[in-house]
């Protein structure tokens, strides 16, 4: 309770109780007021800091639910980034060797997410990033597929290629008693003269058979202008021919396709010959190349061994 102020008053000689108006009262009173209104307000700035508001509470609870969602989804961002450079790497250190196919290129198999103001309008730096690491995953991914796809392709062609190419011989020989000479520089039977021998010859009755290489097209069956008498030329794509001279009977026609072990004549004596037998070559792009590295098909490691013995014995040809 407020002590009562008093004056003393000369004319009476008495102590007079000091009576304030309202207006007296709310002036001195405003200032406490204020002083209190100042100190109730830095101490509510104070704690402000320290309580939180319940819409405070309630932001930061959904806050933190992002944030974990976000944590998971960019772990499994990373898994998936990682899962997609594992298989970028068999594409390009298995895959593509096997298949001899060029590396894709930095630019094709990272390719650009977009003009550079791309992610001006987003806000939060999370979801900018996030957004980015999205748009480049999958624009790999589908670059990654597109690869696949090239893949697929070259397994489908080496496929054709393996069926393709020369590999068993064209005669029926596992023993190789019928290989009579071989490639290279052999002493010719008619001039008695050192002369380039560009394919082997197969000594066999007249009448034996003889088999395609390797799948094809025959693009020559018949008699030849030169010293192959009746020859067979089958193409067989990638740039590798098969020809067979001297044959007895042609059983294929021009523009005929052939499977590899398919029969297409026999043997004969026609041409140039000093006795029957099979004059066979492979050439690459239009290039005699050694038949024996031809008979991969067809021979174990040792018996590849034998016949390598056997073709460069410098002995006479047969044409």
């Amino acid at each position: 309770m407020p002590k009562s102020r008093y004056r003393f008053n000369p004319e009476t000689l008495h102590y007079e109780k000091i009576e304030l108006t309202l207006k007296e009262r709310i002036v001195r009173a405003l200032p406490r007021v204020f002083a209190v209104m100042i100190i109730t307000s830095f101490i509510i700035f104070l704690l402000s800091d320290f309580i939180d508001t319940p819409q405070e509470l309630q932001l930061k609870r959904e806050n933190s639910q992002l944030r974990f969602h976000y944590e998971m989804l960019n772990k499994r961002m990373n898994e998936a980034e990682q899962a997609l450079s594992d298989i970028q790497r068999r594409d390009e250190n298995i895959y593509r060797i096997i298949f001899e196919a060029e590396p894709l290129a930095d630019e094709y198999r990272n390719p650009g997410v977009g003009g550079i103001n791309k992610y001006k309008n987003i806000d939060l730096d999370l979801i900018a990033e996030t957004s980015k690491r999205l748009d480049a995953l999958s624009r790999s991914m589908v670059s990654q597929s597109m690869s696949y796809d090239d893949i697929i392709e070259l397994a489908q062609m080496k496929k054709k290629f393996f069926r393709s190419v020369p590999a068993i011989s064209p005669v029926s020989d596992r023993n190789f008693k019928r290989f009579a000479s071989g490639f290279g520089y052999r002493i010719h039977p008619i001039y008695k003269t050192r002369k380039m021998h560009t394919g082997i010859d197969l000594s066999a009755p007249r009448g034996t058979k003889v088999y395609a290489t390797g799948d094809g097209k025959v693009v020559k069956a018949g008699k030849s202008s030169g010293g192959y008498g009746k020859v067979i030329i089958i193409d067989h794509g990638f740039g590798y021919k098969s020809l067979y001279a001297h044959m007895h009977t042609v059983d294929v026609k021009r523009n005929q396709e052939v499977k590899r072990g398919e029969f297409i004549g026999t043997i004969g004596n026609t041409g140039r010959s000093i006795a029957p037998h099979l004059h066979y070559e492979v050439r690459y792009n239009d290039k005699p190349v050694d038949p024996v590295n031809y008979y991969f098909n067809d021979l174990t490691p040792e018996e590849y061994e034998q016949m390598l013995i056997i073709s460069s014995r410098p002995n006479q040809s047969f044409d």
